[in-house]
């Protein structure tokens, strides 16, 4: 049994109550809580003041529809469930307004239960509602022409599937990724295999930068990734008005097969025009935006714009709560200008890799200007305050969106919400200090709060306390003292079940889905403990074979324990005979190095491996050991030196506290020395 399927074995208890196990109106957990009369009074004052009487979002959303699936649920190869749209049509009551969820993001919910095959205009088609991503299909002369082809196999060669029982059979004969973010190409064997990839017969176009970005930029931090990513996408909370109801772009993403075939042709200029079997398609390459490789595209002869991920049905994250670099919301802005005024003046429909098309040139332009001002102003309104003295600790407190903005649904703020949003641009230029000498080296959460909790009179004093806050809604102001109590005595369990309780109420009250998934989730850890279970996800042999062997180096120097390191030093040159590479991996001062393309020639130990050998070894197939023994690895020089590094290097397990007094548990199997460790999940940015 792989990574994925023990973890959709060890999950689906906990899924199983959004199947309708229990009535959506019950909540899943025994400690859960009903919204409170403030959280009540709160939605009830939302559904006054919102534009809902704007309809237009539901209109475009159905446009085009050619016919759904009789299924709701998608397997994969491995016999689990791969993708479940089904879990949410509680969501789908007619006229059902649920407190628990902030009447925003509910309708936001609805809008992305879209489902089933959806003409966008005659020759560009979408299959909506299969994963977290749409996949696209562009009618060529003899085939399709596939734009983002989805997190997983299974889901993609299901959409493929699809689409010719409907519209008639046709080979794909190109894919287009847009971005470097695995819902847009993970599902890439579904729809292609590789022979016809590399025969030349089907192509594969990608931005310049795709490769580096797609791998690299989950490795370094990727347990820690993945074990935030149980808060940000909520991946072990069940589908209930009380827990997960929507991912903002998508449902959610599907558990199947990722894979990665490397593209065969890289967009490399800014703009850059190219025809693939009859269609033309100008290329807008976008860097910095929503990935940190990125492409829109444009359909001259069809007058119909591609978005890619850069304009979606809400303001996106500049700081995903997963964790990445924070991203530049300025340059986000200048490049939906660039594409307004290079294509927006004659579109005619704008599509993309997430929520539903726009059209009508007027309409068109109207949601691009939007999103072009809410990041111009995200980015310019906040240093305006900043500029005035207002830090990274204060800032999502003051700012907010002109009055204008917030009454267009277009920029709503589901997936980047307007608070963590706002202290990521102060964080991108002047970075987390306030400018307070008493946050620049602070005392850590555990060392501090038995201070705050001596000072304040003891438990029983916090505890009265929070609860006359929680009384009268004040959750902010309960979290703030019973943090410090959690951290000062994390086997409080009462304690950590009134947090659990202000955690659920500030949960039910936010816009956006990351941000009520992190409280919700934080609370089921406080009421229950880590759930059992591996990771979500399961990135598989293609991830690891498209790592650099220098980027596997360098993730070793991250695994390296420096205390074991500690008054040891060794050179060790490696050679990959197949592949012609070269390294130096040195250690001293307790740090692992690497340089490539040098040898030492003072090394005490050279180490000769091919390459395609060495990808056995990352991925767990083959240990070093056997590899040595096979004669497949060959050690020239001291070998002590070899068995030294052994014994330095740890693996990480995604079972980390994040709560205190959560219990940490033993999440990821068992892996060999030298195997690389799951790399951290990127869809959804």
């Amino acid at each position: 049994m792989n990574l994925l399927s023990k973890t959709v074995v060890a999950t689906l208890l906990l899924i199983a109550f959004s199947a309708g196990v229990f009535a959506a109106e019950k909540h899943f957990h025994p400690k859960g809580k009903m919204p409170s009369k403030f959280t009540v009074d709160l939605q009830n004052a939302l559904r006054g003041s919102l534009p809902f009487e704007d309809q237009r979002d539901f209109e475009e959303a159905k446009k085009g529809f050619i016919a759904a699936p009789p299924y709701r649920q998608i397997k994969a190869e491995a016999g689990h469930v791969a993708w479940d749209i089904g879990k949410y049509d509680f969501l789908l009551q007619e006229g059902k307004d649920f407190d628990s969820i902030h009447p925003s993001l509910q309708r936001q919910a609805i809008l992305n239960m879209n489902y089933g095959l959806y003409e966008v205009i005659p020759g560009i088609y979408q299959v909506r509602g299969y994963d977290l991503a749409n996949i696209s299909f562009i009618k060529s002369d003899t085939g399709w022409i596939v734009f983002d082809p989805l997190t997983a196999k299974e889901t993609a060669a299901a959409a493929l599937k699809f689409i010719n029982e409907q519209l008639g059979q046709r080979p794909v004969v190109a894919v287009v990724y847009s971005h470097s973010h695995a819902d847009h190409f993970g599902g890439v064997r579904g729809v292609v295999n590789e022979e016809d990839v590399q025969s030349g017969k089907v192509k594969i176009i990608a931005p310049v930068g795709f490769m580096d970005h797609a791998v690299a930029e989950n490795v370094y931090a990727g347990n820690a990734m993945n074990r935030r990513l149980f808060y940000q996408y909520g991946v072990l909370l069940p589908a209930s008005p009380f827990g997960h109801v929507d991912q903002s772009i998508g449902k959610g993403t599907a558990a199947g097969n990722l894979g990665l075939i490397p593209p065969t042709v890289i967009i490399g200029e800014n703009i850059e025009e190219l025809t693939v079997d009859g269609v033309r398609m100008i290329f807008q390459n976008t860097p910095g935006t929503e990935a940190p490789a990125e492409m829109n595209t444009y359909f001259p002869d069809l007058k119909a714009f591609w978005a890619a991920e850069n304009i979606v049905g809400t303001i996106h994250n500049i700081y995903t709560l997963r964790g990445a670099l924070v991203r530049d919301a300025l340059e986000w802005s200048k490049q939906i200008n660039k594409a307004l005024y290079l294509f927006g003046q004659e579109t005619e429909v704008m599509f993309a890799s997430h929520s539903w098309p726009r059209w009508g040139n007027d309409r068109v332009q109207e949601v691009m200007r939007a999103q072009r001002d809410a990041y111009a102003h995200l980015n310019n309104g906040v240093l305006h305050l900043a500029n005035q003295g207002v830090t990274i600790n204060q800032v999502h407190n003051v700012y907010t969106l002109p009055d204008s903005l917030q009454q267009q649904w277009a920029v709503r703020s589901y997936h980047g919400s307007v608070e963590h949003n706002s202290r990521a641009v102060i964080n991108r230029y002047l970075g987390y200090w306030d400018g307070n000498p008493t946050t620049l080296i602070p005392l850590s959460p555990e060392d501090s709060a038995p201070l705050y909790v001596e000072m304040m009179g003891g438990a029983a004093k916090i505890i009265a306390k929070s609860r006359e806050l929680y009384n009268q809604g004040k959750y902010r102001h309960a979290q703030e003292i019973l943090n410090k109590l959690v951290y000062t005595e994390p086997d409080n369990q009462g304690a950590k079940d009134l947090l659990a309780d202000v955690f659920e109420q500030i949960g039910y009250q936010q816009e956006s889905p990351s941000v009520r998934n992190s409280f919700l989730a934080a609370a089921l850890e406080l009421r229950s403990g880590i759930p059992e279970g591996a990771s979500p996800k399961s990135s598989g042999p293609d991830m690891i074979k498209a790592m650099t062997t220098g980027l596997w180096l360098d993730f070793l120097g991250v695994r390296l324990d420096s205390k074991k390191a500690e008054g040891k030093q060794f050179k060790i040159n490696l050679v990959t005979p197949d592949t012609n590479e070269k390294f130096v991996v040195e250690l001293s001062n307790a740090t692992l190095t690497n340089i490539e393309g040098f040898q030492a020639d003072d090394a005490d130990l050279t180490v000769t491996i091919d390459r395609q050998d060495l990808e056995k070894t990352m991925m767990g197939a083959v240990s070093f050991d056997e590899q040595i023994s096979a004669g497949k690895a060959k050690l020239k020089g001291n070998r002590q030196v070899y068995e030294q590094l052994k014994t330095m290097l740890v693996h990480f397990d995604l079972g980390f506290e994040i709560m205190p007094g959560t219990g940490a548990r033993d999440l990821t199997p068992a892996q060999k020395t030298f195997e690389q460790e799951e790399p951290g999940w990127t869809d959804g940015g």
